[in-house]
C-alpha cells in the first residue's frame, strides 16, 4: 500500500542548510511566523520565513484559515439566497461583489437592465472602488508609519457607508441589488449624501496625497520593494491594480464593458515596475478616474424604473404583498427558490477592487446551481507573494503584503 507522505515543513526542507550555516560560521538561520494573528498581515494567513538576519531567504504561505466553502454551500441555496455569500468575500467593496454576481445571473436568464438601473450601479460600484482603495493605501501608509493620512480618508470611507445605508439599510456586508436591477431606487437623502461626499472628498484626498505621496520616509520603503515584471504577473495571473502596476494596461471594464461602462470617458493608469510605490500610485489615481466616472453618471443619469420587468425573479412591493394574490405567489416561489432558471453555462467578470471577480455558473435547470466558482483574484495572486520577497528584508515583507491588498475572506471563500 502506498504511503501519502505529508509535504516537508520549512525546517525539514532547510535542516541541512541551517547545519552547514552553523558548521561554517557559527551562525544561524532562523525560522519565523508572520502570522496567522500578526495585525500586519491584514487578515488569517501564516507565512513561515526562513531567515538570515532581517533577510529572508524562503517562505512558505499558510492559507484556509477563514475557509467557508462557500461555493458547495452557494451549490445548495437557490440563487437568490447567493448574494449574501458574495458580500463575505471583499468585504472592503462588497457592492461589486453582489452586482458581479447578478450580472451573471442576469446573463444566463438573458435580462436586460434598465439605464437607470445600470447607470446606478456603476456609481455605487465605484464608491466600493474609492473605499477598497482608501483601506489599502491609507493602511500601506500606517504601516510604514505614517498614522494621520489613515484618519484623513477613513471619515470618507464613513461617508460611502452611510449611502450605502441609505439604499439598503447595510454598510459592511451590502446584499445589494436584485436579478434585474436594484431593490430600490436611491432616496433623495441618498442622492444628498452622495452629492456632499462628491464635493468635500477630493479636497481631503488631495491633502492625504500631500502627506504621503512625496514622503521621504514613505518613498524610501516602497520605491524598488517587491517589483515583479509584466511577464511574471501575466505567469501568476495577476489583474486588476496590482497587474496595472507592472505596465499593463487590462482593465475589464475597458476589455469587456459591462452596466454601460462603454458610455464612460476614464484613463486606466497603469505603472512602470510593478513595485510597493507603483501599486499605490496606480491605486490613488483610480480613485481619482472613480470619481470621473460617477460625476458622469450623476450628470447623464437616466429616468425610468430601477429594475427589469421580470416578476419571476424580482420580488415584488410589500404593499403589493400585502394585497395582492398574485404578488403574494410570485414573493412566495422567490423566496423560498421554487422558480428554477434555465439550463446553461456561463462565465461572467467584472473589475473588482483587486482584479478581475469571475463566476463561472453552470445550471442544469433546478432550483440550485449545479456548480459555481468564484474568480477571487486575491487566491490567484497570493501565490507570487513568497517570489516577491525572497531576498528582501523583514520589512519589506509588511509593506508588499499591505500593497497586494490580500483580503483574506477572499482568499479563503
Amino acid at each position: 500500500m502506498s504511503q501519502i507522505l505529508a509535504p516537508l515543513t520549512i525546517e525539514e526542507k532547510y535542516a541541512d542548510m541551517i547545519r552547514q550555516r552553523e558548521n561554517e560560521d557559527g551562525s544561524e538561520l532562523s525560522i519565523l511566523n508572520l502570522g496567522p494573528t500578526h495585525p500586519a498581515t491584514h487578515g488569517i494567513f501564516q507565512n513561515v520565513l526562513l531567515m538570515d538576519g532581517e533577510r529572508i531567504v524562503d517562505a512558505e504561505p499558510t492559507i484556509g484559515y477563514i475557509h467557508r466553502a462557500f461555493e458547495k454551500i452557494a451549490e445548495n441555496r437557490p440563487f437568490y439566497q447567493i448574494n449574501v455569500l458574495t458580500d463575505r468575500m471583499n468585504y472592503c467593496s462588497s457592492p461589486i461583489n453582489n452586482f458581479g454576481w447578478w450580472m451573471t445571473v442576469e446573463k444566463l436568464l438573458n435580462v436586460e437592465v434598465p439605464k437607470r438601473a445600470q447607470y446606478l450601479r456603476v456609481i455605487l460600484m465605484e464608491l466600493a472602488r474609492i473605499s477598497d482603495h482608501l483601506i489599502c493605501n491609507s493602511i500601506l501608509a500606517v504601516d510604514t508609519g505614517a498614522f494621520t493620512g489613515f484618519l484623513y480618508v477613513m471619515q470618507y470611507r464613513e461617508r460611502i457607508y452611510e449611502i450605502y445605508e441609505e439604499l439598503c439599510g447595510a454598510r459592511l456586508t451590502t446584499n445589494m441589488g436584485r436579478i434585474g436591477g436594484l431593490e430600490r431606487d436611491l432616496s433623495d437623502t441618498g442622492f444628498r449624501k452622495l452629492h456632499a461626499f462628491m464635493k468635500d472628498f477630493p479636497p481631503a484626498f488631495k491633502e492625504f496625497e500631500a502627506l504621503v505621496s512625496r514622503n521621504r520616509i514613505f518613498m524610501d520603503r516602497c520605491v524598488d520593494v517587491g517589483g515583479i515584471s509584466a511577464e511574471k504577473a501575466i505567469g501568476y495571473g495577476f489583474t486588476g491594480p496590482n497587474l496595472r502596476a507592472a505596465g499593463v494596461d487590462y482593465d475589464v471594464r475597458i476589455a469587456t464593458p459591462y452596466s454601460s461602462y462603454q458610455d464612460f470617458q476614464f484613463d486606466i493608469p497603469v505603472g512602470k515596475s510593478g513595485d510597493t510605490y507603483d501599486r499605490y500610485c496606480v491605486r490613488n489615481e483610480e480613485i481619482w478616474q472613480s470619481m470621473r466616472i460617477i460625476e458622469q453618471a450623476l450628470a447623464n443619469l437616466p429616468e425610468g424604473p430601477y429594475h427589469a420587468d421580470v416578476p419571476d425573479y424580482y420580488l415584488p412591493p410589500k404593499m403589493d404583498v400585502y394585497n395582492n394574490m398574485e404578488a403574494l405567489i410570485y414573493h412566495f416561489k422567490i423566496v423560498m427558490g421554487e422558480v428554477p432558471v434555465p439550463k446553461g453555462e456561463v462565465y461572467n467578470c467584472v473589475e473588482g477592487g483587486n482584479g478581475e471577480l469571475g463566476f463561472y455558473l453552470v445550471s442544469d435547470g433546478s432550483r440550485v446551481p449545479y456548480r459555481l466558482h468564484f474568480r477571487r483574484p486575491c487566491f490567484i495572486y497570493y501565490q507570487a507573494y513568497t517570489d516577491m520577497i525572497k531576498g528582501g528584508l523583514l520589512s519589506d515583507a509588511i509593506v508588499i503584503l499591505s500593497s497586494l491588498n490580500v483580503i483574506a475572506g477572499e482568499l479563503d471563500a
